[in-house]
């Protein structure tokens, strides 16, 4: 009966939050260790999937940055094209978390670093001086993800 209960939670597990299902799984695959199957490799593949998310949701955050910082920074230069980029990566941060409500913490996790990239790039692309804008990020998660939030310009 135990048994049961353990396999509905795990299955219920994979439905509501596919990051934490795939930590649970990798880590209940390296307790077993039976038979010709190649379990360290396995689990190690199943760990990564979860690990593909988090590197997207980093991936889109440096780009809602990106546009924030074009935004606040370079009023002047802003674009329907830049405003629908911000929007769709937004959303690919939402949907992520969504499916996985365990990476919830990661964008806040994350921010600083790429906003340090985020800025690298606006720096290169607007071609503003370095001290234009600020090294430490000036937006919150909160407000980097929020589909209403635009940064005032200066």
């Amino acid at each position: 009966m135990n048994e049961l209960k353990t396999a509905v939670r795990v299955s219920r597990l994979y439905e509501t939050d596919f990051y934490a299902w795939t930590v649970d799984q990798a880590r209940a695959l390296r307790r077993l260790r039976p038979g010709r199957v190649d379990w360290e490799n396995l689990a190690e593949e199943i760990g990564s999937l979860g690990r593909s998310d988090k590197r997207a949701i980093a991936s889109d955050l440096k780009i809602v940055l990106e546009h924030l910082i074009k935004w606040k920074f370079q009023p002047e230069r802003r674009s329907a094209s830049c405003s629908d980029s911000k929007e769709e990566h937004r959303d690919r941060v939402a949907r992520i978390i969504e499916d996985s409500p365990g990476l919830a913490g990661t964008p806040a996790e994350v921010l600083e670093g790429e906003y340090r990239k985020a800025r690298r790039k606006a720096l290169r692309d607007t071609r503003l001086p370095e001290s234009r804008i600020p090294a430490a990020c000036p937006f919150t998660v909160e407000e980097a993800l929020d589909p209403e939030f635009l940064p005032d310009g200066e």
